[in-house]
């Protein structure tokens, strides 16, 4: 484990992205690159659990922690990503207390929660240390829940209290779907839904997450006390390198400079 959650209740500010391509090729460029964590992406991306496998073998060599978010907060597809060896969960769309409180408790063995126990499973080591990892299991495992919906901007301060919820990571493009104002990450609607989520988790002593892709909107986060950021992803790295290629190569033939005498 990379210490993720002991750095954010020391109040860190850490900086990650998106791996949505399900490579373990670029997880392993992107993870090199400098970032304190990434995550794969099963809820949209376009790997499945085989493919993020690979990704947190790929991963292990990298200073970068692996988190997995998951398309539901069943307890068996939280489990089987964390015998896998991720250092954090990600649940999108949660709507209320109970379902937090479900994702909280399918982190970790009994009693704390319902995870299922295996030892012969890679974030053992097939065993080698099954009962280190037990011990301190629970110290380093993250848990994120997404504030995504209408819903549950009425059940903050609850879900941030609760034990095993480790950070409120908001989610801007379903946020604002949900709030009838897409896109729209200055509406005042938007903001206040910003705010409120951060003094919950303040209050609480968890942090608050943000996933953007325009760099220029690291201050006005950061200044809310946003602490887990995140911005862009595998597939817009390459797609932007692409495309910047792709016109400096056009230009050039455009201007004549070709290399032809």
């Amino acid at each position: 484990m990379k210490q993720l959650k002991k750095r954010l209740q020391q109040g860190a500010t850490l900086h990650g992205c998106w791996l949505n391509l399900g490579s373990a090729v670029t997880a392993e460029i992107v993870g090199l690159s400098g970032f304190d964590w990434v995550l794969i992406d099963l809820e949209h991306g376009a790997g499945s659990e085989k493919d993020v496998y690979h990704q947190l073998q790929a991963l292990e060599h990298t200073p970068a922690a692996a988190i997995v978010r998951i398309e539901s907060a069943q307890r068996q597809r939280i489990h089987r990503i964390l015998d896998m060896g991720a250092e954090g969960i990600m649940c999108p769309r949660i709507t209320n207390t109970a379902e937090a409180a479900a994702v909280a408790s399918g982190l970790h063995y009994p009693p704390d929660g319902t995870r299922g126990v295996a030892k012969m499973v890679r974030a053992t080591g097939f065993g080698q240390h099954f009962q280190t990892y037990y011990q301190q299991a629970k110290e380093n495992i993250v848990g994120i829940v997404q504030i995504e919906t209408i819903e549950v901007l009425a059940h903050l301060d609850e879900i941030a209290a609760l034990d095993g919820v480790d950070v409120l990571f908001i989610g801007p493009a379903d946020l604002t779907m949900a709030l009838g104002i897409f896109g729209q990450f200055d509406h005042p609607l938007f903001i206040d839904a910003v705010k409120v989520t951060v003094d919950a988790a303040n209050k609480a002593g968890k942090a608050t997450g943000i996933l953007f892709f325009n760099p220029d909107e690291y201050t006005r986060y950061s200044s809310m006390g946003i602490r887990m950021i995140a911005c862009g992803a595998d597939a817009t790295f390459v797609a932007d390198a692409a495309r910047n290629m792709a016109h400096t190569l056009q230009t050039l033939r455009s201007s004549g400079k070709t290399g032809r005498s």
